[in-house]
């Protein structure tokens, strides 16, 4: 099966859309099929659940970054920073690799253990 993301204002992503592989032969016959099952014109880009186009699987509420051809998640804190080669967002601080669940905390720039 084929995904597409459809584009709203700002290139944001409003929902995805599953397409059988037998119409979707290429990423313009997906669109086609798309605007023609609903009678539009929107903009619709391929996304991908194992990541091998545009970076990331798109979600409701990605942005689609033209120059990158990534579809790149919302911003989680504003101490984040965008990782170029993933197009992922990336705490300044590492998550603890020992196994335990952890939050971040922004006002003091670490991760909390979470105590369950």
């Amino acid at each position: 099966m084929a995904h597409f993301a459809k584009l709203g204002v700002g290139d944001i992503v409003l929902k995805v859309h599953v397409v059988s592989n037998d119409l979707a032969t290429s990423e313009q016959a997906g669109i086609d099929f798309l605007n023609n099952l609903y009678n539009t014109r929107d903009v619709w880009k391929q996304t991908s659940y194992n990541n091998n186009i545009r970076k990331n699987f798109a979600g409701i509420g990605f942005k689609y970054d033209e120059g990158r051809d990534a579809f790149i998640p919302p911003k989680p804190f504003v101490s984040w920073t965008l990782n170029e080669e993933t197009c992922l967002w990336e705490a300044p601080v590492a998550y603890p690799d020992d196994g335990q669940k952890y939050l971040w905390n922004e006002e003091t720039q670490q991760w909390d253990l979470i105590n369950e």
